[in-house]
């Protein structure tokens, strides 16, 4: 089996080359009518951003600004979920809470200070969003007073696998409105009428 292979030619790498990331072409504009999968970020297409619960909360800061997030998701070393981290929590009390009862600086506040641990994570069923529209997304998120909601898939043996997520801002720039979720509104007449103000 004596075959002749060639070798393959190489280039030197350009100046500013870059890498290929996995990107999920989302539709620039949808309704409250259309298919919920249109406005959720999926993780089978993209790669979710994650960081450990041991760095600091000025590295969280800075890897959502770098990768243009609004929340990363805290595992560990096998990459198992232990919370999530979103830039409201940055931006919240809870920094300055604990730098005064534990007195530290702020740049010794960890991520697993101030995350939203696993134990109070809620994920919406895979096989309910696929039956879903847009506007019972954005009713769940107004129901929760939410900007997030993650979505998990079951799989065979019953554990839960990641599977995407929705996020308020993200909605709101394909619905080309804002999305509130601090009050609650209680009809979906009310959900289009806010967004069609």
């Amino acid at each position: 089996m004596s075959k002749n292979y060639n070798v393959i030619p190489s280039a030197p790498m350009q100046k500013g080359a870059t890498f290929n990331r996995p990107r999920q072409a989302l539709p620039d504009l949808v309704t409250l009518e259309d298919a919920a999968l249109t406005v959720m970020t999926d993780f089978s297409a993209v790669t979710a951003h994650t960081i450990l619960p041991l760095d600091n909360i000025e590295n969280a800061r800075a890897k959502m600004i770098n990768r243009g997030v609004r929340m990363l998701l805290v595992v560990d070393e096998q990459n198992h979920i232990l919370g999530l981290i979103t830039a409201s929590d940055l931006t919240s009390e809870k920094p300055m809470r604990i730098i005064q009862t534990q007195g530290i600086r702020h740049n010794d506040v960890l991520v697993k200070d101030i995350m939203t641990p696993r134990e109070r994570l809620e994920v919406l069923c895979l096989e309910d969003v696929e039956r879903a529209r847009v506007g019972d997304v954005v009713a769940t998120l107004k129901a929760c007073a939410r900007q997030h909601a993650l979505v998990a898939e079951r799989q065979p043996d019953r554990s839960q696998i990641l599977r995407g997520m929705f996020s308020a801002s993200q909605i709101g720039r394909q619905l080309g409105a804002p999305i509130e979720t601090a009050g609650v509104a209680s009809t979906f007449a009310e959900i289009g009428a806010e967004l069609i103000k």
